[in-house]
């Protein structure tokens, strides 16, 4: 057992024994780059130490202490740097930047020893503790080493990123410098001189303040002086030599680097290499307009990072994957597919996909017009297929998941994606039609003049849907008759994917708790609608309204408490048939055919999509139930951790008693370290917004987006991020959204006007805004964050913006 070793002795393969900074910088001197000379003082030692100690260490043992000063001696003695090198640090997903201590300027055996057993104890500090626990990290399971350098004496020292941090930009090498050590640049005690080093070699230059300089002082330690006030610019062969070096470094790594540097009596010295985290994907560069509607409406459906058992069951199975199966059965390619790309095993950039056609586009008119000859939208739930499907889910649904041995329970997941297939095979079918009927009634409203009436025909179809809204409409109504909601207040947390399965919302009723009447009107709306999302239809992970009943009993409280104003007559058939065109018998009776056409087949596309996500809530209650089993044999910590890996990952345990091996193991740490991952991308967008929605916007509008639905109101402003905020809408309000889905639509009833973050013309929100005649402006990109409740806006959907009321 090493209790010491030299850098050149270790390397990226080392991190039990050297710790992060360690075994990186061990890389880096084992692969010829310039590194000051050191040790490291392994984690044998601090184990050592710390089991004689009965602790944290305080003394050291005779031998180490040897060890170390043995090492010292052979570096030459003299100043030198000690940095705490952590297990758990400097890795992809987790830095750990600035968790630990580092001590410049050591001079001496005494005041080395001194420094590492402080070292050592900065494992042990609030904030390191706290930061291991957000991400996740037991503190059973992480040791610490610490690296002895040779002490660097710079003209001038900082950081450097082989990309660009805040756009995500690959092809740019970011500097910042300073004058002295790098310390004042790190820890952000100066205005650090400023390089970006493109790919062609050009070098931007922007000076800093040097408001300190931090120096070693006599004897040891350092000071920090006045700067001169004035940035000093390193040569252009300094900076382009250490560009060439990050490249090469990044390219070793095969990721982008955060590199610490010095340049001293001529030359360049590397400190320290360690992955660049939260790093935002890179630019997707100008998108036509079809990929960035496309990304629109991907940004709508995925309101939350995917997981990576999304990647591997919902996602190329559900919605997203039956659209690329139908754009492809008509001739275009990759249309939606491959458009999340996954780094360390999670999503962290979104990609508008860019469709082509093929071959077979040019027999799609032909196809397209014998389907709609022979399959009608108006009897698609007729169709052999469907029903052989809805046989299918109910007996999959009714089986006991919690029974079954695991043998048998590895197996739903699978049975629940084949079952959507056959969804896939009726829209290719029956959606031609439903888009010529829908066609054929625009054409006629534009022809007779009378274009504004379109929505107002559409909105007169009955929907799964509008029948969900009116089932909710009735609870509430019941609500209020017998006070079930009386104790329950607002609050708790519904729609998260890491939500516990059928919790009760923070301090209010659980379903069991709720009054009798109620409680039995509650479980058979569930019943029928429960398998609706919360979050995204395309996401497996985020809860359905069945097992976050929260989510409904917060629309409940909302409708309840804003009860809706009597339903206006639908008058707008009736104002179509008014047409002098139109007044004959026969005219009248082929434009009442053509509105029920179109109604029809709204009615399949939204019906369809409600009967599509049946097999969603059977498929996630089977992945919690491996979860729970997981748990059960010490591989995860929750059962909502299983969303951390993947569906093929999870077969390949043929045996619960595999589980207690070296494969649960490797199922535990990758769990864990994806974990980290996406806790380091929590505030890392999957795309940049402004590469997709409208730029700011100017001459005195808060937001600008996409019209989607016509008319102008004014109303204050209420942000509804995620469904646990169901319950703060009041009639009347501006409803501010980051996305929409079905389960939002009773919100509608009750808003004035819609602005959603994403999504366009097309989108959920817009369609169900057209039918509730409300204004809406789409895809404003940050309308979310600049928008604060209470503040009183107008908006404008016929010119896409929100200004200031009057």
């Amino acid at each position: 057992m090493k209790l010491v070793a030299p850098l050149d002795a270790v390397g990226r393969d080392d991190l039990p024994l050297a710790g992060g900074k360690g075994a990186n910088l061990g890389e880096l001197v084992r692969n010829g780059f310039p590194v000051p000379p050191g040790f490291v003082v392994t984690t044998h030692a601090y184990e050592l130490a710390a089991r004689e100690d009965a602790g944290l260490p305080t003394d050291l043992p005779a031998e180490l202490r040897q060890a170390i000063t043995d090492a010292y001696a052979a570096l030459g003695g003299g100043p030198v740097a000690v940095r705490s090198s952590a297990t758990a640090e400097d890795l992809p997903g987790a830095a750990f930047a600035g968790q630990q201590d580092t001590y410049l300027n050591v001079v001496g055996e005494a005041a080395l020893l001194d420094a590492v057993r402080r070292c050592w104890g900065s494992l042990w500090t609030e904030r390191a503790i706290a930061y291991r626990a957000r991400l996740g990290i037991d503190d059973a399971e992480v040791s610490i080493a610490v690296v002895v350098q040779r002490m660097v004496e710079p003209d001038a020292a900082g950081v450097l990123f082989t990309a660009d941090p805040v756009n995500g930009e690959r092809e740019r090498i970011v500097v910042e410098a300073g004058a002295g050590l790098g310390e004042a640049v790190v820890s952000g005690l100066v205005t650090p001189d400023r390089y970006v080093v493109s790919r062609d070699g050009r070098i931007a230059y922007r000076p800093g303040r040097s408001e300190v300089v931090v120096r070693s002082a006599p004897g040891g330690g350092v000071v920090q002086e006045r700067g001169s006030g004035a940035g000093q610019r390193l040569p252009d062969a300094v900076v382009t030599e250490l560009a060439g070096l990050a490249r090469r470094v990044a390219a070793h790594y095969g990721r982008p680097q955060d590199l610490e540097w010095a340049y001293a009596a001529g030359r360049l010295h590397l400190l320290q290499a360690r992955p660049m985290t939260a790093l935002p994907p890179p630019p997707v560069g100008r998108l036509n307009p079809l990929r960035r509607r496309l990304a629109a409406v991907l940004l709508e459906y995925l309101p939350v990072r995917p997981y990576p058992i999304d990647m591997t069951t919902w996602l190329p199975y559900g919605p997203a994957g039956l659209m690329g199966r139908v754009t492809g059965a008509f001739g275009i390619r990759r249309g939606f597919e491959g458009f999340l790309r996954e780094e360390d095993g999670v999503v962290y950039a979104l990609t508008p996909p860019s469709p082509r056609p093929s071959a077979r586009v040019l027999t799609a008119p032909f196809r397209l017009g014998a389907k709609a000859r022979r399959y009608d939208p108006a009897r698609w739930t007729e169709d052999r297929r469907f029903t052989g499907y809805l046989a299918a889910v109910r007996r999959l649904a009714g089986r006991d998941l919690g029974a079954m041995p695991w043998a048998e329970l590895i197996r739903v997941p699978r049975q629940a994606l084949d079952l959507v297939a056959p969804v896939a095979d009726l829209r290719i079918d029956y959606l031609p039609r439903t888009g010529l009927a829908l066609l054929r009634l625009l054409v006629a409203v534009k022809v007779l003049g009378r274009r504004p009436l379109f929505g107002g025909l559409l909105a007169g179809a009955v929907t799964r849907t509008s029948e969900a809204n009116r089932a909710l409409e009735r609870l509430a109504e019941l609500a209020v008759t017998t006070g079930a909601l009386n104790g329950d207040p607002a609050g708790g947390d519904a729609g998260s994917a890491d939500a516990g399965v059928g919790a009760a919302p923070a301090g209010g009723l659980s379903v069991a708790a709720l009054p009798g009447a109620f409680r039995e009107a509650f479980e058979e709306f569930l019943r029928e609608y429960g398998h609706r999302e919360t979050s995204s239809p395309i996401l497996v992970t985020p809860p359905c309204w069945a097992d976050a009943p929260e989510t409904v009993l917060g629309l409940v409280r909302m409708l309840a408490a804003h009860p809706a104003p009597p339903a206006a007559k639908d008058d707008a058939l009736d104002r179509l048939l008014a047409h002098p065109l139109l007044r004959s018998p026969g005219r009248a009776a082929r434009m009442r055919r053509w509105v029920a056409a179109a109604r029809a087949g709204i009615a399949f596309r939204e019906d369809s999509h409600f009967f599509f996500t049946l097999p969603q809530p059977v498929l996630r209650r089977a992945l919690v139930e491996l979860g729970r089993r997981l748990c059960r044999a010490g591989v995860l910590d929750r059962p909502e951790d299983v969303f951390h890996l993947r569906l093929e990952e999870l077969e390949a345990v043929t045996d619960e008693t595999e589980l207690t091996g070296p494969y649960g193991t490797r199922l535990r740490a990758a769990a864990r370290a994806r974990a980290a991952k996406r806790e380091e991308l929590a505030g890392v967008r999957l795309i940049d917004p402004a590469a997709v929605f409208p730029p700011a916007p100017a001459g005195g509008a808060l937001a600008t987006g996409s019209p989607a639905s016509t008319g102008t109101a004014t109303g204050p402003v209420k942000v509804i991020r995620d469904p646990a905020e169901f319950g703060k809408l009041a009639a009347g309000d501006v409803l501010v959204c980051p996305y929409t889905n079905p389960s939002w639509t009773p919100l509608f009833q009750r808003a004035a006007a819609v602005v959603v973050d994403s999504g366009g013309a097309a989108s959920h929100a817009a369609i169900v805004a057209r039918e509730y005649g409300i204004p809406a402006v789409m895809g404003t990109g940050t309308g979310t964050s600049v928008l604060e409740d209470g503040q009183v806006v107008t908006v404008n959907g016929d010119a896409g913006t929100v200004v200031p009321a009057a």
